[in-house]
């Protein structure tokens, strides 16, 4: 609402030429508020604004714009005020927004940026997405280790002009290998001795990554080591970027997001909610909803096959929604438990047996809990059953349908991980599909038993 309130204000500095106020607005807050003030503007509207700051604060604000904000104002603007934006945002970021526009643009404004930066751009957009070189920035502190603390100190100051993070401060030789690092915190403390040399107190024992690791190992890296940045190198141990932690944060967004939207049977959209299609967005939804309605269809299904049973045995109906919930459930739960554990690194497929057996464990225990509700249940509010042996068919088949669901949900997402599948893909929907028609074939096995 705050924004909308302040958007004519805005419009009238605009049609005024109020350079003064813009410029103020530009710098007065954080980039992140200012962008939430300019939401409303017009793409046009907003680069007249974004033209009255330097180009750091310029670059600083658009990064804040959602993607499609981005791609208008790249396709509608000035091609050489964009090029001279675009050379100012951080290298992992631009190659990210020049993904989505059209070629031909993408051609024009890389012919009109200096050759370093083109080549830099060109070279990370060749990188796999998902690996490490997709996601990391080339702008990194290089220092030489014969220099001096004192030395080292007034070449960060001078290369800090150029870069935004100088968390740690990397050592390579003439040919660009990593040897060691020292940390800006090193640095400041070793000012008691200036004159000594920074391969006196590099670390050398270096954890990196190489530039075609998976961004999954890298998350894990960074977060189990508590890295606030770790260098990329290529086979050859040449320095190629770092990934900050910023980076590695918005990974694990897009894939909690990602995930999240799996979990309910969604395939992840490639922009907001809103600004996606209506027939992209039935696409996706309803790829997965064919799926799950011809696992439904497989239910309906084996249901007929029971169907004269079910005439004679017409008392064991109202029971079937209760039975094919608990191992729907039970199973959905499993898999999530599972799918979070494989996610944080806390099961590797080697351990398969003992989440095997665990998950029996637990099905018993919460199938002989639901067994005991289940024949009280079943003994006073339906009267109608036959005996004690036609009240012990529900408890019985809820203790085998629940262990078939923990089962069935832990290991279906180590049977996706085992193929190299995304384990999100085996959605909650997705198992309650399975464990539906399981527990429809458990159920009416046990009833003929009992009562044949």
């Amino acid at each position: 609402m705050v924004n909308t309130l302040f958007l004519p204000e805005l419009r009238e500095m605009l049609a005024n030429k109020n350079e003064a106020e813009l410029r103020e607005f530009c710098s007065a807050l954080h980039p992140s508020r200012i962008a939430d003030f300019m939401d409303g503007l017009e793409p046009a509207e907003a680069w007249q604004i974004l033209s009255r700051a330097n180009l750091t604060q310029r670059a600083e604000i658009f990064g804040y714009f959602d993607r499609s904000f981005q791609d208008a104002i790249i396709t509608t603007q000035d091609r050489d005020e964009v090029a001279q934006l675009i050379a100012q945002i951080p290298s992992d970021d631009r190659v990210d927004i020049l993904e989505g526009i059209d070629e031909d643009i993408v051609s024009d404004l890389l012919s009109r940026l200096p050759a370093s930066e083109r080549r830099d751009i060109m070279r990370l957009s060749q990188y796999p997405e998902g690996t490490a070189g997709s996601m990391m920035a080339t702008e990194f502190v290089r220092l030489r280790e014969h220099l001096s603390i004192a030395e080292a100190i007034k070449e960060v100051g001078r290369q800090s002009e150029q870069y935004e993070t100088i968390y740690y401060l990397y050592i390579i030789d003439e040919e660009n290998h990593l040897r060691g690092l020292v940390s800006a915190r090193q640095l400041l403390a070793g000012m008691k001795k200036p004159d000594t040399k920074l391969s006196d107190i590099m670390d050398t024992a270096l954890i990196s990554v190489d530039v075609m690791d998976d961004e999954a190992d890298v998350v894990d890296k960074v977060a189990r080591l508590d890295l606030l940045a770790i260098p990329v190198v290529d086979g050859e141990r040449h320095m190629v970027g770092i990934i900050t932690h910023d980076d590695v944060i918005d990974v694990v967004r897009e894939g909690a997001h990602d995930d999240a939207l799996r979990s309910v049977a969604v395939e992840p959209l490639e922009d907001t909610y809103l600004n996606t299609p209506v027939l992209i967005l039935s696409w996706k939804r309803g790829m997965w909803l064919l799926i799950l309605f011809f696992c439904a269809l497989l239910t309906a299904m084996a249901l007929q096959q029971y169907e004269e049973k079910l005439e004679r045995w017409a008392w064991l109906i109202p029971f079937i929604p209760l039975i094919i919930s608990s191992g729907g459930n039970s199973g959905s739960q499993s898999a999530t438990l599972v799918i979070t554990a494989l996610a944080h690194g806390h099961v590797s497929m080697q351990q398969w047996f003992e989440v095997v057996v665990r998950e029996i464990i637990m099905g018993l225990v919460l199938g002989f809990s639901l067994a005991i509700l289940g024949l009280v249940t079943t003994m006073v509010f339906f009267p109608t059953v036959p005996g004690w042996y036609g009240a012990m068919i529900v408890p019985i088949t809820l203790v085998l349908v629940v262990v078939c669901g923990t089962v069935t949900g832990s290991m279906l997402p180590l049977i996706f991980k085992r193929i190299g599948w995304d384990p999100a893909l085996m959605s909650n929907p997705f198992v309650a599909g399975i464990i539906d028609i399981l527990g429809i074939v458990i159920y009416m096995t046990v009833a003929t038993l009992f009562l044949a």
